[in-house]
């Protein structure tokens, strides 16, 4: 694709913001609106295949796995599958489908203000916390509360407290419990401990909260077991293990995108008054991204394409892959980094910046960001 567009004049004395011109920044940004444009009118009967594909498979194993915990023998097989089916309907069709990006089907089943997931945080406190604020304020220090969870410290601009000793634990736990972790993001306790918020501001978020964490409560940890009878002890045990292997690897991949070396956070007054540009710029410098095969992608909700869903948060994920070659080609002619890196390299930095950050000050970790030249109709051509 060639633009028309003119060539943006930079001289010595332009303002740049993290490296770019305001024109360049304007210019990324209808790049990007187009890219996004384009995936929109290709959207078809393709993407709705492939999520009755994917819940189709979720629930076969599923089923697999309710069903083997009748054979005592099969029991690590059993775990094994409704793991995967708990990791498939948490990433790549609960957290997606929420995200809006099958709207368009109007199918009831499939959308955001209506569907619900195995997880014990209830969809509509889920979708405010995460849809809103996260994506809206992405690593915005006091304004994003994804960065930490109210838990970690893990910017250096997070005022440092003896409490912060414990970081490396609280991240342990956190990843254990991860799901329970979710669903108390809502309730802001920190802000509660802090007295920036009264107990009082949460009481209608309550019922639905407790509702849902009852529910999946019994649904897991008594109707099932109860169902395999004398098995009760074993399918109990399968059903916890299931849930901690999905609360592990979710935390693992949504750290990974988030908080590895090379990802930079803002402040609240740089980002006072942004455009859609500086709001595009902010996703590809707040968010890094996983290598791996189609099955990582799959099983990760293709959040291992972290950079992409910001960017593009209610395209469906599946199509994150097809155009990361060109978020990455616009990243290099911009002279922008474009975060990636293996699960075992990102999850060695997230681990990193943990346990550095338990202890006071810390250095920004986010990669600098070169001045580019002047950007040029031969440079936009693709």
């Amino acid at each position: 694709m060639t633009t028309t567009q003119d060539p943006v004049e930079t001289t010595a004395t332009d303002d740049k913001y993290h490296g770019l011109t305001a024109a360049e920044i304007e210019r990324l940004g209808a790049e990007l609106d187009a890219i996004r444009q384009r995936v929109l009118d290709d959207l078809g009967e393709a993407d709705a295949e492939y999520l009755r594909k994917v819940v189709k498979a979720q629930r076969s194993f599923e089923v697999a796995g309710r069903a083997l915990f009748y054979l005592p023998p099969a029991w690590p097989l059993a775990v094994a599958a409704l793991s995967v089916s708990k990791i498939l309907d948490n990433m790549e069709i609960g957290h997606n489908v929420m995200h809006g990006q099958y709207d368009w089907l109007g199918d009831p089943a499939f959308n955001s203000r209506m569907f619900d997931w195995d997880n014990v945080c209830p969809s509509d406190q889920w979708k405010y916390s995460h849809n809103y604020i996260h994506h809206t304020f992405t690593n915005i220090v006091g304004k994003d509360r994804d960065v930490g969870y109210g838990i970690l410290r893990m910017d250096p601009d997070q005022k440092w407290h003896p409490y912060y000793l414990g970081n490396p634990v609280y991240a342990f736990l956190l990843m254990i419990f991860f799901e329970w972790g979710v669903a108390m993001h809502d309730l802001e306790v920190e802000n509660i401990v802090s007295g920036k918020r009264s107990i009082e501001e949460n009481k209608a978020l309550y019922p639905g909260l407790f509702r849902k964490m009852r529910r999946q409560a019994l649904k897991d940890y008594l109707l099932f077991p109860a169902l395999t009878g004398p098995l009760f002890p074993l399918t109990f045990a399968g059903n916890a293990t299931a849930n901690l292997v999905r609360n592990i690897w979710a935390f693992n991949i949504i750290f990974c995108g988030h908080f590895p070396a090379g990802v930079a956070s803002f402040s609240e007054e740089e980002t006072a008054n942004e455009t859609r540009g500086h709001w595009y710029l902010r996703q590809m410098l707040g968010s890094a991204n996983i290598t791996g095969g189609k099955l990582m992608h799959v099983m990760s909700g293709n959040l291992s394409h972290q950079i992409e869903h910001h960017l593009f948060p209610d395209l469906p994920a599946r199509r994150y892959p097809e155009i990361a070659e060109e978020v990455r080609d616009i990243c290099e002619r911009y002279g922008l980094p474009y975060n990636t890196g293996s699960l075992h390299k990102q999850l060695f930095s997230v681990f990193k910046k943990i346990v550095r950050l338990s202890l006071p000050g810390g250095k920004s970790t986010a990669a600098p960001v070169k001045g580019t030249s002047p950007v040029t109709d031969d440079s936009l051509a693709a």
